[in-house]
Order: C-alpha cells, then structure tokens, then sequence
C-alpha cells in the first residue's frame, strides 16, 4: 500500500513540475518580463525540456541530482523574480495548454511520420552510397 502512495505522489510532483516549466516558458515568452528575468526563464525552461544534462543520467546518483536541485531551484528562482500578476496569466496559459485533450491518433500520426522520415532518409543513403 506504501508504494501506491509513493507512485502517487510522485506522479503529482511530476505534474506540478511539469506545470511550472510550462508557466516558466510562457514567462519567458512574456512582453512584460524584463530581459534578464526572460533571459533566465527561457534557459531554465531549455533546461528542463533539453535531453543533455549538466550530469548525465548513467552516473549513478549524481546524474539525477541536477534534476532534482538545480531545475526546482531554478523555477523557485524565477517565481521569486516575477511579478504576481505575469506569474497569475502564464499560470493561466499553462493551465489551458495541459487541459487540452491528447490524441492519441495524432501520435500515431507524428510516428508514422517519422518513421517514414526515417526510413526515406535510409533509402537516400544507400542509394548515393550506390550499396
């Protein structure tokens, strides 16, 4: 029964997380934000959604470290910078942005595409390679 609980409120830090990088982007995105503030939000946003890390994830425990501190870190930062008022509309925009329903067609969809990306990009090697 623990672990269910654990899972739980894990899968509740990730949305929060997942929430606050989508409000930190759209901070960034902001006309009212100052450069530096915009400046600091989008490379924190970069962050969290880019798939090199300042550690990478295969060292053991000091991979997910930066994870764990500097991303929290860095949203408490940019909420402590921005005014209430920019923080309260990007919030908005995150909100309506995650309620918005997935499509599970258009996934199939966007892989299809990929894949024939993929396999059209294989092709056109071979044939230049003459093999």
């Amino acid at each position: 029964m623990g672990e269910a609980k654990l899972f739980t409120k894990l899968k509740e830090a990730t949305k929060t997380i997942k929430q606050e990088v989508m409000t930190v982007y759209f901070i960034a995105r902001d006309s009212r934000t100052p450069p530096f503030l915009k400046w600091l939000a989008l490379t924190v946003a970069a962050y969290a959604l880019s798939p090199i890390d300042l550690i990478p994830d295969f060292i053991p425990i000091l991979g997910y470290l930066d994870d764990v501190i500097l991303l929290p870190l860095g949203i408490w930062l940019i909420m402590k910078l921005t005014p209430a008022e920019i923080i309260q509309t990007n919030r908005e925009k995150a909100n309506a942005l995650s309620s918005k329903p997935e499509s599970k067609t258009a996934m199939v969809v966007i892989v299809m595409v990929w894949v024939v990306t993929a396999i059209a990009i294989v092709f056109w090697i071979f044939n230049w390679l003459k093999l």
